[in-house]
């Protein structure tokens, strides 16, 4: 059985149509965005609706983000995202009393716009895949009916970084990460944990 296929069994079915949260963590360049997607495809071809989200949707506003300066670890850990916003447009209307009434996106990190789109109905008894960064900070831990975490050593993200974003010194968020981990221990409050640095053939570590 594929890991993918592990994990999609491993989320709960709930009775009367109630949504189920799932978190996809890791570094940056870890595959988060790619394991989402590919998790989303197994539940849908099981017959499970599926509405994903991404964190990278909820970032602040560029003068927040950088307001301890662009080069800032502990900057990048405080203030990248939006959580309220997370929380009252995704998170609570998919909680266990939630309209089901979500807005997906909160800014456009292109243009650097708060976004307010109309909300739209989920699906009854729909799994929310959220993938992004710090899924396990404590502001997000009632969120989750189970969680990922992607576990990929720096020099392999690094790697990658510099492939698909040209970024040549990762330190900022590698130090990021590291705040992150000191703060959080994501490997040990992830439900899942794989070794994803060879995503070809990621590896459950631990379930």
């Amino acid at each position: 059985m594929s890991v993918l296929d592990q994990v999609a069994r491993r989320i709960p079915v709930p009775d009367n149509d109630v949504f189920t949260r799932v978190g996809i963590d890791g570094p940056d360049a870890s595959g988060k965005t790619f394991f989402a997607d590919a998790l989303a495809a197994t539940l849908q071809e099981a017959g499970r609706p599926v509405l994903r989200v991404s964190v990278d949707d909820f970032h602040h506003v560029r003068s927040s983000r950088y307001q301890l300066g662009r080069d800032s670890a502990r900057g990048c850990w405080l203030h990248s995202f939006n959580y309220e916003r997370l929380w009252e447009d995704v998170l609570d209307p998919l909680g266990p009393h939630g309209s089901g009434m979500v807005s997906p996106k909160a800014h456009d990190l292109a243009t650097d716009s708060v976004l307010a789109p109309e909300p739209v109905a989920a699906p009854p008894g729909a799994v929310l895949i959220v993938d992004g960064l710090f899924l396990h900070r404590d502001e997000l831990r009632a969120a989750w009916d189970l969680t990922v975490f992607l576990d990929v050593p720096f020099t392999e993200t690094a790697r990658r970084m510099a492939v698909r974003d040209r970024i040549l010194d990762p330190r900022k968020y590698v130090d990021a990460q590291r705040i992150y981990f000191a703060a959080c221990a994501p490997h040990d409050r992830a439900t899942i944990l794989i070794d994803n640095t060879d995503p070809r053939t990621p590896r459950i570590v631990r379930a």
